[in-house]
């Protein structure tokens, strides 16, 4: 099992307070997902006119997007707090209910990972979303008791990697659904010259347009590779990172030109060479290669799709000519 990969789209708990430093604030200094930020920028300037809550919003994406940065800079825009937890961590009604309890008028809460939260805890959750009511259960058995209170108006801001395992009747209550597609390429290389700036980092434009070619369109992976490039410059005592310095620190990392590391490439050899290019099944692929199935499905198969290197069908996953011609193998299927 593979942890806490270089180009991993997860977030390391070790970078988060530097992470929180290069993390935009507001609308004007967020980069890429245009229509998404238009469209907030609209809700958010017609909520603060009517001096309401904002509408409940879910944003989903592939990890490493910004939709933890976008539900911060919606609270900073509404000029509310914003408190924040996951799913998994919500593991009684209890939980939740202090965390409600403890909100101001119009203030967000951001539950990561929300797809992954317990039902009894859902449940809770709905008449808390549209009536903003709490209902809490006192004492157990025939003599318990159900009493109600009310709650200030609030924005619940959800984010999930898997918007099909949430439930309807928790998504049909959000007022908006984003969608945080993968990002272009000169919109990486924006926000890289913004975090170097930020970070006192002096950066050549090739340098940059090599971070952003290897960067998996993510800019969770683009930050952590322009710091990985800053201390091998610092260890060799350059100015400035280059094209040359980064080009030989990812391959000290041993990530090459499309952004690929070891676990991605061993992927694709095992489909080529172990199953003739495919198709074979999800559970097949991660037990050759010692991993779980849902993390090739979710951190490992998007950016392969996304280049074009591996295909879905109902039959399996498949390599495609891209991945064998990446590889430098021969396509010898007919």
């Amino acid at each position: 099992m593979i942890d806490e990969r270089m180009i991993d789209a997860e977030n390391f708990p070790q970078e988060e307070i530097i992470d929180r430093v290069i993390r935009p604030k507001y609308l004007s200094d967020y980069i890429g997902q245009r229509a998404v930020a238009e469209q907030m920028a609209i809700f958010v300037a017609a909520a603060r006119k009517r001096q309401e809550a904002l509408d409940h919003v879910l944003i989903f994406g592939p990890p490493g997007l910004g939709k933890t940065t976008l539900a911060h800079i919606i609270a900073n825009e509404m000029g509310v707090n914003l408190k924040q937890t996951s799913g998994p961590v919500l593991e009684k009604a209890g939980d939740l209910a202090a965390l409600l309890t403890n909100l101001e008028p119009n203030d967000v809460l951001f539950i990561d990972e929300i797809h992954r939260l317990n039902k009894l805890v859902e449940e809770v959750l709905y008449p808390a979303m549209e009536d903003g009511k709490l209902d809490i259960i006192l004492g157990k058995g025939p003599s318990a008791k159900t009493i109600q209170l009310e709650l200030p108006k609030f924005t619940l801001i959800g984010a999930t990697t898997r918007l099909g395992t949430i439930s309807s009747p928790l998504r049909n209550r959000f007022g908006a659904i984003l969608r945080l597609n993968f990002y272009e390429k000169e919109e990486i290389e924006k926000i890289i010259a913004r975090s170097s700036k930020i970070l006192g980092i002096e950066i050549d434009k090739e340098g940059c347009e090599f971070i952003a070619c290897c960067s998996r369109q993510t800019p969770r992976v683009a930050n952590r590779l322009l710091k990985r490039a800053r201390d091998y410059s610092q260890i060799e005592n350059l100015k400035s990172i280059t094209c040359d310095s980064v080009k030989k620190t990812f391959q000290m990392l041993e990530i090459d030109q499309a952004g690929l590391e070891p676990a991605d490439r061993e992927i694709l050899r095992s489909l080529i060479e172990k199953f003739n290019g495919g198709p074979v099944g999800l559970q097949t692929l991660a037990a050759v290669i010692s991993e779980e199935t849902r993390t090739v499905e979710d951190v490992y198969e998007p950016y392969l799709l996304q280049l074009g290197f591996l295909e879905k069908t109902p039959r399996g996953r498949k390599a495609t000519p891209l991945a064998y011609k990446h590889l430098g193998i021969a396509d010898e299927r007919t």
